[in-house]
């Protein structure tokens, strides 16, 4: 499902009428219509699930988001996808299972958000960020540029995620790409080690570590999900009504602290 109704609306707009008022707006009111819209989808979906879970995929536009999703939930790789406009997204049913000696298996129906990655859709992938409980940020271990824009894109979710320390997963991608390699593997996870969160090296070309950098994204989420107190910061929708029963929606006055 391709998300084409917003670039085709904006530019049909006068741009002498454009204000930012008015773009903040409609980016405002797109997102609620899709929004809208996936809960409709989701509720005539087949078969059952006992949770829903968003995650969004970041980083600078050309780093492979689209083919990293594309490989995780299809299992193939396509080298002609165009740069994406707007919000697109994926879905994919997994079986998750805890490390508990008494657990069973759950199923996750999950979505897996594709965002652009220019500078002018950013007021339009931010509004995306507090509904999604999980963040794969990607950039390009061939463009050293799209690394050190690595904390700019962590400031943007430590702003507009669930809380300032979201869980996330660092991917290198094209690492198949050796001889254009322009970033170390130890910068990489200098990094990653700074902001506490896990590092991959990814290739949506040959699918390595592809699935295993979101199979840790969403064990850090459902682990975060047992063992939170508040949870308020869970968006509306994720648990299913023939999932588990004992886990406490409560509201609480003061969401963006998270006390995971």
């Amino acid at each position: 499902m391709s998300v084409g109704l917003y670039p085709i609306v904006m530019s049909l707009l006068p741009y002498s009428t454009f204000s930012v008022l008015t773009f903040s707006y409609f980016t405002k009111l797109f997102c609620v219509c899709f929004a809208h819209f996936q809960k409709i989808r989701l509720t005539m979906s087949d078969g059952d699930y006992d949770y829903l879970i968003k995650f969004l995929a970041l980083g600078d536009s050309g780093v492979g988001k689209t083919s990293f999703l594309y490989q995780y939930t299809d299992g193939k790789f396509n080298s002609k996808f165009i740069t994406t406009v707007g919000i697109d997204f994926r879905e994919k049913r997994v079986v998750y299972k805890s490390t508990g000696p008494e657990s069973k298996g759950q199923k996750i129906h999950m979505q897996l958000w594709d965002t652009a990655g220019q500078e002018r859709f950013r007021s339009l992938t931010t509004a995306f960020f507090r509904d999604a409980m999980g963040f794969l940020l990607l950039f390009d271990l061939t463009n050293e540029q799209s690394f050190l824009n690595v904390r700019n894109w962590m400031s943007q979710l430590q702003i507009h995620a669930y809380c300032e320390n979201p869980d996330i997963v660092l991917c290198g991608n094209k690492c198949d790409l050796t001889d254009q390699r322009a970033v170390s593997e130890g910068e990489a996870r200098e990094l990653a080690e700074k902001y506490g969160i896990p590092y991959f090296e990814t290739s949506a070309a040959n699918g390595q570590n592809v699935s295993k950098s979101v199979d840790v994204l969403l064990d850090l989420v459902m682990k975060r999900m047992e063992r939170c107190v508040d949870k308020s910061w869970i968006p509306d929708g994720t648990v299913r009504a023939n999932g588990p029963i004992n886990l406490d929606l409560s509201e609480s006055s003061d969401r963006s602290k998270c006390a995971c």
